[in-house]
């Protein structure tokens, strides 16, 4: 995969929904309204919270409410009766589960894709150069569990490399991983491109070959019990 087609994999989403979003018919929302709520997998925080303004701004008087977190811990949410317009989720397998719930109104649509990478402290202090470097003794690795999507993925290429996967701390979502690499609580982690870029500040990539890598598959859909099911097919 080219270097510009991983740069440009963050941007994809943010514009998929920027494009979706001006698209939409506008409609009279009533200010008083309570928020449309978008339940989103987390490494969708930023491109969403972009898409989010940018569907307020061609919808007069509506409002957007975000709950990011791990795909499954999400699905645990809204299967337990949390009141939601929209589900966006990290894999096919979570939002799959809301399906056969009967929870889902229509079909859901895969919107994006992401790929993984390896999270490493700015300046990448330890010299990680691939997935075989995270087994070296003393490092501090960490990753999502393996419910979550980005730990499945995780797995599956340490599977497709020929690697151990390392022991360390099993988080609920990729934003737990980045932050403790990127405060230093750990020396690497594997996370999404869009995650590692959104830290940028603090946190540096390293790429995956191709054969190693895995892909994500985005899918979002309409709740069937949504309270602004016009705004949950809209957005």
């Amino acid at each position: 995969m080219s270097t510009f087609f991983r740069r440009s994999r963050g941007a994809l989403v943010a514009l998929l929904f920027v494009a979706g979003a001006a698209a939409a018919p506008a409609h009279a929302a009533d200010p008083a309204a309570t928020p449309v709520s978008v339940f989103a997998a987390a490494s969708l925080t930023a491109a969403f919270k972009t898409a989010g303004a940018a569907y307020e701004a061609s919808h007069p008087g509506s409002k957007v409410a975000f709950n990011f977190a791990g795909s499954p811990t999400l699905v645990q949410q809204l299967r337990e009766g949390a009141p939601a317009d929209v589900f966006a989720s990290a894999d096919e397998p979570n939002m799959q589960k809301l399906v056969d719930a009967g929870l889902v109104a229509g079909t859901p649509r895969i919107f994006a894709q992401n790929l993984l990478q390896i999270v490493v402290g700015k300046g990448n202090p330890k010299g990680i150069a691939g997935l075989a470097d995270l087994t070296k003794p003393g490092l501090i690795v960490v990753l999502c569990g393996e419910t979550v999507p980005a730990g499945r993925y995780a797995l599956e290429a340490f599977k497709k490399a020929g690697v151990t996967p390392p022991a360390g701390s099993r988080e609920l979502d990729v934003k737990a991983v980045v932050t403790k690499v990127s405060l230093g609580e750990a020396d690497a982690g594997i996370a999404y491109v869009t995650d590692v870029r959104a830290a940028a500040t603090t946190v540096e990539g390293v790429g995956l070959p191709a054969a190693q890598n895995v892909t994500a598959r985005y899918p979002i859909a309409a709740l069937r019990d949504a309270k602004h099911p016009e705004d949950a097919r809209a957005f």
